[in-house]
């Protein structure tokens, strides 16, 4: 039990646990630059699916500790005042109390097993839990990325609209100079008005991504945040595991494998439960009652006070034959999560493999991206001093402008494509935590 208690309160920043409620009463976005871990920090304390996950998880903890009440003794106790009326008279008041207790001392071990369920039951609701807060964490990261890609865009997008009227400048003053024929200029003005339009088209979508990460912060959209971008070193090779150790963790960590054992747990005992209700049970009762009745009523004063006290033995006999059918269907179920918990596995080392190649997959991505942003930059370069001294053409400055631009897209989403997918295996192996420790790694280096 206390390995699950450190499972899931590791999920929850420490930061976030020992905070006051300012977070979630907050209506603006905190001034300055946010890092992911600040982001999630922000998140977890202000997202209501998590809230509820975690409310969840306390109703259950709260049956669980309601189920050891079978091992304590039930006690009660009552108490009357009456005033009869009689031949249109009023009597004198009567007077009654009792205190009465039991006690299951054998039964066979069922109550162990009914405790045992909610146990395992409690433990299920608590991976749930874990699995509510990877997930938002991991669409929080999701979201953070785009962010950062968006920015990187508009930054893209607005030096290669500097390009272009650099562009457009020298066309005009060779056109003057008679050295090239006015189609330049008119190309040049194309290219200038297409890298505007790139501009906006970036703005704009950096506005959604923003808009989609405050969102995701229960902030309005049209908030600002400043968000502080990730390292270059970080999601390199060094840091790749083998597969089978990746394999490995997620047998031990993954929230919906650990959730699918502890149902299938759950479902055993209340088979056993289920059975055992069958079998006899003996308890042990006794009460105590006191009675003030007036002198002037039949048998008044000769049973004051009372008490008993017994052992006694029951056993279900014939109830329609639906003792039978609840232990057949308690084994059904049994079966079912037992199944459910193979195919949970299957799944989630599917998963598992599809994260991983992925991940690697984006790692050759970036490096290829990286190449050909170079080989852009360098026949950008060349191009345009080509065209200065006439030796190229608008259209060929044009070409190389637009392959830049594309080339530096496709390094954006590549690196920032190679961050989530990073985040999608550690999502994948049920440790997402770890990935953050990572990230706050590589950033302090």
């Amino acid at each position: 039990m206390k390995k699950l208690l450190f499972a899931v309160l590791c999920l929850v920043p420490v930061q976030v646990m020992a905070s006051d409620e300012n977070c979630r009463t907050m209506t603006t976005v905190p001034d300055g630059e946010l890092t992911l871990q600040q982001v999630i920090e922000l998140g977890l304390c202000r997202n209501p699916e998590t809230a509820s996950a975690y409310l969840s998880l306390e109703s259950a903890r709260f049956n669980k500790n309601a189920g050891y009440s079978q091992y304590l003794p039930n006690v009660s106790v009552s108490g009357s005042a009456s005033l009869p009326y009689r031949n249109s008279e009023w009597d004198d008041w009567s007077y009654g109390a009792s205190i009465s207790a039991s006690y299951l001392i054998f039964d066979f071990g069922k109550r162990l097993s009914d405790v045992n369920q909610l146990i395992d039951t409690w433990r299920a609701t608590g991976f749930d839990y874990s699995e509510s807060v990877q997930n938002y964490v991991y669409g929080i990261i999701g979201a953070y990325y785009a962010l950062l890609n968006a920015d990187a865009d508009v930054f893209t997008a607005n030096a290669v609209m500097n390009v272009s009227k650099t562009a457009k400048n020298t066309a005009d003053t060779k056109y003057k100079a008679g050295a090239v024929a006015k189609a330049d200029v008119l190309k040049a003005d194309v290219t200038l008005a297409s890298s505007v339009l790139d501009l906006e088209r970036a703005k704009n979508n950096r506005e959604i991504a923003k808009g989609t990460l405050l969102a995701k912060l229960s902030f309005p959209a049209d908030q600002d945040i400043k968000i502080a971008d990730m390292p270059a070193n970080f999601g390199s090779e060094s840091e790749n595991k083998n597969i089978d150790d990746l394999i490995a963790q997620a047998r031990k960590k993954r929230p919906d494998l650990l959730r699918a054992s502890a149902n299938k747990d759950a479902a055993w005992h209340r088979r056993n439960s289920a059975f055992l209700s069958n079998l006899p049970s003996i308890s042990a009762s006794g009460s105590l009652s006191w009675n003030n009745i007036p002198s002037d009523v039949f048998n008044a004063g000769q049973d004051e006070w009372s008490g008993s006290i017994g052992i006694r033995a029951s056993m279900p006999i014939f109830a329609g034959f639906s003792n039978m059918y609840n232990v057949r269907s308690a084994q059904a179920n049994y079966e079912r999560a037992k199944e459910q918990e193979r195919l949970t596995m299957d799944n989630a080392m599917l998963d598992v493999f599809s994260a991983y190649q992925n991940y690697k997959t984006a790692q050759t991505v970036l490096k290829q991206t990286e190449t050909l942003l170079a080989s852009a930059r360098e026949t950008e370069n060349v191009t345009a001093g080509m065209y200065k001294v006439g030796k190229a053409t608008m259209l060929d400055w044009q070409q190389a402008l637009a392959d830049l631009a594309d080339a530096h897209k496709q390094n954006n989403a590549a690196k920032y494509d190679l961050f989530t997918k990073r985040a999608a295996l550690a999502l994948a192996i049920g440790d997402i935590k770890e990935g953050l420790i990572a990230e706050e790694e590589a950033t302090n280096e």
